[in-house]
């Protein structure tokens, strides 16, 4: 991006300075010479941090890596609630609120991928037991494979202690194909 005396200029968009209008496309055109002679510099707009680990793409706002019990001020639990017909009201459940952590939605996101590339060839199982057709070795050697993938990555997932981790394991899926 442009910058002018530390403000950002949009391209595009005329602007003053020093009592100078300048028009539109006046940053397209200019030469690099024209730009600095009145102080405009070329900055690298900065990189935003991945959405799925981090808040609002800021490296300095790591999204939760655990699961955490939810309490109220006080200090005591807060549980789920549901409506009482008969009191007409909220009352608690016996489920504490529980608010998932990057781990347990990322083993929850492994264990779906897996499940859906295992649904691919359930129907060999299915033949098997209903018909006793051998399974072809290359599908029972892919479900091995796949199912082998889903519980490195879980155990992978279950020892991560910091975001920085969990992106390198998440980042290094060997699904087959």
């Amino acid at each position: 991006m442009f910058l002018l005396n530390g403000q950002p200029l949009s391209v595009g968009r005329a602007f003053t300075y020093m009592g100078i209008q300048y028009p539109a496309n006046w940053l397209q055109l200019a030469s690099e010479a024209e730009k600095a002679a009145i102080s405009i510099t070329w900055v690298a707009d900065p990189v935003r941090a991945d959405d799925r680990f981090y808040w609002n793409g800021d490296i300095n706002n790591p999204k939760m890596l655990e699961d955490r019990l939810e309490v109220k001020e006080d200090g005591s639990p807060l549980w789920e609630q549901t409506y009482d017909p008969v009191t007409e009201s909220m009352v608690d459940t016996d489920v504490q609120v529980v608010t998932r952590g990057l781990k347990h939605n990322w083993t929850l996101q492994v264990k779906d991928t897996a499940g859906k590339m295992l649904a691919e060839s359930d129907w060999y199982v299915t033949r098997k037991m209903e018909r006793n057709v051998d399974m072809p070795v290359k599908v029972a050697e892919k479900r091995s494979a796949i199912r082998a993938e889903c519980d490195r990555l879980e155990t992978a997932i279950a020892a991560c202690t910091t975001v920085e981790e969990l992106i390198n394991v998440v980042s290094n899926q060997n699904w087959t194909e």
